[in-house]
């Protein structure tokens, strides 16, 4: 802050007639400014420190023109859409295009009045996965100071699982190495937590006594569903262990199904997902080669399983198209720390257990 300096002792005023020290001729002029004298003899500066920026009353007060603003409204209203989809779908029994896109008032009422426990169960199970994942993020963002919005999420109440899963925008050219690693591997691990009890209970409500019908939508189970249906369900013989029918379906397995696929898709070692993050933290530059034998990988999976896994596509596609390689961050050079190259090795194997590789098939 700049203030008015006195006068320096090395250079004493001449006395007026009472003895005392006259007060400079410029200080009878009304607004006229004190004569500046060199830097190099005023005591209030240090010419070392003469190149730094100046200390400003903004700086000290902060300035709110300048802070970013969160929208809040169109959060607001995509989790509002994204509850109303999710429970149509949910009260559907996941199946919302049985009813194709004309589907009347009168229909909507009576499918409401007949499922809605089913729906609002589903609604509150994948809504509890999916906030908690990207709280993971935006909680990180809040710790260290990086703009970011709230969670958006995505509705598309025409698809069997009601959303395309929820994002954050944020300012990611603002975090160090560190801080990159810690944002993108909180969410899929806060999801996770809140996931696998969901599918646990999930995969013990399960009624295996239903055979699908030919033609009936089927999802297949990731590694991990498979395991926990093997250990909820050791006696019972059933006919396909890595598919299962829409009939046979319940909310909280769905739920937790959903979970699976958001969490595993975005660990995959690519672009800004969750996981790309992650890889790019642990080897920097060496990442982008992890992500094109990824992509290689990915693009000839689909093409031999095209049947199944075609719906894979438009993701891939997008990521293509959006970029394979992660940015570099603020400040590559800050160390991970043993803790977090253990975590972050643990987390690539998250896609393996959790993401369903065939996906839907019918």
């Amino acid at each position: 802050m700049s203030t008015g300096k006195n006068p320096s002792p090395e250079h004493p005023l001449p006395p007026s007639p009472g003895g005392q020290p006259s007060a400079p001729a410029t200080a009878l002029v009304p607004n006229a400014p004190l004569p500046r004298r060199p830097l190099v003899e005023d005591s209030f500066h240090d010419s070392s420190l003469a190149h730094l920026p100046e200390l400003m009353k903004s700086d000290i007060e902060g300035n709110e023109a300048l802070v970013p603003q969160r929208q809040v409204m169109l959060p607001a209203l995509l989790f509002v859409a994204t509850c109303l989809s999710t429970f149509w779908v949910g009260a559907t029994r996941w199946d919302p295009m049985q009813f194709g896109f004309n589907v009347s008032w009168a229909e909507v009422g009576a499918v409401v009045q007949t499922n809605w426990p089913v729906g609002l169960a589903y609604m509150g199970a994948v809504l509890a996965i999916l906030l908690t994942h990207e709280m993971g993020h935006f909680l990180q963002t809040v710790k260290y100071g990086i703009p970011a919005s709230f969670p958006l999420c995505i509705p598309v109440p025409f698809n069997p699982i009601g959303t395309m899963g929820a994002v954050i925008g944020m300012d990611g050219s603002r975090a160090d190495r560190r801080q990159i690693f810690d944002i993108g591997i909180a969410g899929p691990l806060a999801g996770l937590a809140v996931a696998f009890p969901v599918l646990w209970q999930g995969i013990k409500a399960l009624d295996l006594s239903r055979t699908p019908e030919p033609g009936e939508i089927e999802f297949y189970l990731p590694m991990v569903a498979q395991w926990m249906l093997k250990w909820a369900h050791p006696t019972e013989a059933w006919a396909n262990e890595h598919w299962v029918g829409l009939t046979e379906l319940n909310p909280y397995f769905m739920a937790g199904w959903v979970g699976m696929l958001i969490t595993g898709l975005n660990m995959l070692p690519i672009s800004q997902l969750d996981g790309g993050h992650t890889i790019y933290a642990l080897f920097l530059g060496k990442a982008h080669t992890f992500a094109r034998l990824f992509i290689s990988f990915a693009i000839f999976y689909v093409v031999i399983n095209l049947d199944e896994a075609i719906l894979w596509t438009p993701m891939l596609l997008l990521v293509i198209f959006l970029g394979i390689h992660h940015p570099p961050t603020r400040d590559d050079a800050v160390p991970l720390g043993p803790v977090r190259w253990a975590i972050g090795l643990a987390s690539l194997l998250i896609p393996v257990f959790c993401f369903p590789l065939l996906g839907v098939r019918q």
